[in-house]
């Protein structure tokens, strides 16, 4: 192997945040494999401020070869395609821009500049690593030559922590009234299309049970969406039948996905989608709508929707939580995705691929 570092680039490293595990556990595999190992931000969180430098510092080497975790639009692009050293780009996926333009114009500039990044930086990549096959068939459209996937790496393990007791109290409470609860976790976006929801659990209501329950975590990138879905909420008469709770600790969210009976993803958008592997480790049966690179994520561990009509995903979710037997299938079924996506796994799969790449060299 040529290659002496491998150092990553990555906009911003904060907590809680999937991508800025993932790139962690590259460092990890990286220096497992003898390889130096530095990572280089724009942002980053204080609980990572001894891990990661900030891009301005960065001195090249010999030997070293860079790595773009690519997600957002940033300057950072710009830079690291300056740059000497043979690179790598791992591809998480930019959200198109059409779901902001009507509501973050500002923001969808800045999704048109990630995706037009990405595409620059085809022809200066020696290879593009994506997370999943879907965001692999946008590298190809964008010119990338060569291409692979290896899943998101996820630790499992930072999903076993203790329920927040407030919280797990106030939710027990909520289920003692009856009716199901219904968990979504992710940004308040248009692109999670959190707005379907509300329709479908309006249907569900009618339908089935005016007793259920829909609890949205998760912060918002889009404040005027936010706004918007809270207006939607009030005009149909929801205010106690869902919960927008917002950011939430490891602890608080824990309890929402163990409160739960049942987790619904109606996202018309995502690159792999980490929530859903929360949502199998915690035993709750998936229904999905099947966009973009859901199907691949969930495997058979969720009941896919082809169209998330109110009444059609009112019925799923009725036929989920009313049928013991479908519904411990789809659990047993998440617990098999979650062995095939194990940490042991997605980092030997992300091994193959680095070695193989470093191996034919620069």
């Amino acid at each position: 192997m040529s290659a002496s570092a491998v150092n990553q680039v990555i906009p911003s490293l904060v907590r809680w945040d999937a991508i800025g595990n993932h790139s962690l556990q590259v460092q990890s595999l990286l220096r497992e494999m003898g390889l130096e190992s530095e990572i280089y931000v724009n942002d980053v969180g204080p609980e990572y401020a001894g891990q990661a430098h900030f891009f301005d510092r960065y001195r090249g080497q010999s030997g070293a070869w860079l790595m773009y975790q690519a997600s957002t639009g940033s300057r950072l692009a710009s830079w690291f395609a300056q740059r000497p050293e043979p690179k790598l780009v791992n591809y998480h996926n930019v959200t198109p821009p059409q779901f902001f333009e009507r509501w973050e114009p500002r923001l969808a500039d800045e999704m048109v500049d990630g995706r037009h990044q990405i595409a620059k930086l085809a022809g200066v990549a020696r290879h593009g690593v994506a997370v999943s096959r879907y965001n692999e068939e946008e590298l190809i459209e964008f010119g990338y030559r060569s291409t692979s996937t290896s899943p998101l790496m996820v630790d499992m393990s930072r999903f076993d922590v203790a329920s927040d007791p407030t919280t797990a109290g106030w939710l027990d409470r909520q289920r003692q009234r009856g009716g199901p609860g219904i968990l979504f976790h992710g940004r308040i976006s248009p692109n999670k299309a959190q707005h379907d929801l509300v329709k479908a659990l309006v249907a569900y209501r009618r339908l089935y049970d005016p007793r259920a329950r829909l609890h949205l975590t998760g912060g918002a990138s889009s404040g005027s969406y936010r706004y918007a879905l809270r207006r939607f909420i009030a005009g149909e008469g929801l205010w106690d039948g869902v919960d927008m709770a917002g950011p939430v600790s490891s602890g608080e969210l824990a309890a929402y996905f163990r409160g739960a009976d049942v987790y619904v993803s109606l996202s018309e958008h995502e690159g792999f989608g980490a929530p859903l592997l929360e949502a199998m480790f915690n035993g709750l049966p998936i229904i999905a709508f099947a966009s973009s690179a859901v199907p691949e994520t969930v495997g058979d561990a969720a009941l896919l929707l082809t169209d998330k009509a109110p009444g059609v995903v009112a019925a799923a979710i009725h036929r989920v939580v009313s049928d013991p037997a479908l519904r411990a299938s789809l659990v047993a079924a998440g617990k098999r995705r979650l062995a095939e996506l194990d940490l042991s796994r997605t980092r030997a799969s992300m091994r193959a691929v680095l070695a193989k790449v470093l191996e034919a060299g620069p």
